[in-house]
Formats: C-alpha cells, structure tokens, sequence
C-alpha cells in the first residue's frame, strides 16, 4: 500500500511539472505500476526531431526496487540495445546503485541526459560505443537515421498482449498511444 500511494504522489508530481521535453500517461487507468513516457530529443543532440516513447514499469516494491526503463521506439544509442527491447543501461537504474530515495524524475532527466551525452564506457551495444568514440560524425549520422525511420510521428506503445520482442519497428506495428492530458492511453 505504501508502495502505491508513492507512486500516485510520484505520478501526480510529474504530470504536473514534467520534466523539459516529456509528457506522461499511465499506460491504463487502472495500473499506477506502468507509464508510458513520450520523450522528444533534446535539441542539442543527434535525436533532435525525434519523439522516443519510454515504458516505466515499477516493481510492487518500489521504491526499494528501481522502476524497469526501456525504449518503445527503436533508437541507435550505445548504452540502449539495438533491438525492439529497448532496455537501457544506466547507472541509477542498476540494483546495487538503486536508492530508495531516488524519483521517477531523476530517472527520466538521466534518461533525457544519457541522449545529450551518451556513455560509451559503459556500453549495452559496444560496436555503437566504439563508433561514437572512433567516428562522432558516422554515429551522428547513423543516430539521425534512426530517428528518420523510427522516430517520427506520433509516439505508440506495445499493448499488453504484444511482446515488444517481437516487433520489428515498436513505433508503428503496436496500438497504444499515449495522451499527455489527463494521463490516460488510448487503446489499452
């Protein structure tokens, strides 16, 4: 019950002050554990133009867990798998790093920092991480190209039934699509 009653102050927080760039809604009006984040990319990186949906999932035990954090929409980024998972390596999200102390806002402006600068040192993807360090401009232009065929146009969202895995483009084959008013998501 703590667990829940964290979250709704956690989510009444952020939907009132949203982070820069980012709108939020509950995936379904009924589950405060799962939110579906509409991301645009900063303008001061390769993303800019693109608009990334992000899912939140927060365990039952949260905050003494870290929320799971991944990309919907498919990007080109060292430390985000390049697959239809979209799983993320961040530092504040690992389990031994995880504070309680630590807000869903912090976890979405790393996230939105990790697009300004990416880590390479500590890679999901090691070839990605080898090109942004040994060629910037190759991985600007590749990141871009991702953001071209992935990331334009309205921001969509794997249904429960759908394994994200499974789709080749999280961006157009899913049939959830996130609201910024309200918090509510259409199609769930």
């Amino acid at each position: 019950m703590a667990s829940q009653k964290r979250i709704s102050k956690e989510l009444a927080d952020c939907s009132a002050s949203p982070p820069a760039g980012m709108s939020i809604a509950l995936a379904s009006d009924s589950d405060v554990h799962k939110w579906h984040i509409t991301l645009d990319g900063p303008a001061s990186s390769a993303y800019a133009g693109g608009r990334f949906g992000l899912v939140v999932t927060l365990p039952t035990d949260y905050p003494f867990k870290p929320p799971v954090v991944t990309f919907a929409t498919r990007i080109y980024h060292p430390n985000v798998t390049n697959d239809a998972g979209g799983a993320i390596c961040l530092g504040l999200l690992k389990a031994e790093q995880w504070k309680p102390s630590t807000r869903i806002l912090s976890v979405l402006e790393a996230v939105r920092a990790l697009l300004v600068e990416p880590n390479p040192d500590d890679p999901l993807e090691s070839r990605i991480a080898d090109e942004f360090r040994q060629s910037r401009a190759e991985f600007d232009k590749n990141a871009r190209a991702y953001v071209n065929r992935y990331a334009v146009g309205p921001v969509t969202f794997p249904s429960e039934s759908q394994n994200p895995s499974n789709n080749k483009n999280n961006n157009n084959n899913t049939s959830s699509t996130a609201t910024p008013t309200g918090g509510k998501a259409q199609g769930s």
